[in-house]
């Protein structure tokens, strides 16, 4: 059965910014999903930012977001980029996120 966009999305907010304790999802960290079926397996490219480019936690996130898609069911190869542009802001984050953090 073929792996979902939203599926990845889900999977992803197990990933928690360890500085922050949010999700990189609900952080908005996670800005493009894309799935390619190839021979009954869904590899997956991402495409994310951190909240700073000098994060400490990157390498952090990002191994902890390829072992989680890793887990998920019908994903093969996993790929994930970080780009830095746009940049990410606080405008990126999901009203969840932002009641965690207190910013109203």
């Amino acid at each position: 059965m073929p792996v979902s966009e939203d599926q990845i999305r889900e999977a992803l907010k197990q990933v928690v910014d360890p500085e922050l304790f949010v999700n990189i999802v609900d952080l908005g960290l996670v800005y493009e999903v894309r799935v390619e079926e190839v021979e009954e397996k869904s590899n997956v490219a991402v495409e994310m930012t951190l909240t700073s480019p000098a994060c400490p936690a990157g390498p952090q996130i990002i191994a902890n977001s390829k072992d989680v898609l890793g887990r998920v069911e019908g994903v093969g190869a996993v790929d994930i980029k970080l780009v830095m542009s746009p940049p990410w802001s606080p405008d990126r984050m999901t009203d969840e996120a932002r009641d965690q953090l207190g910013i109203f």
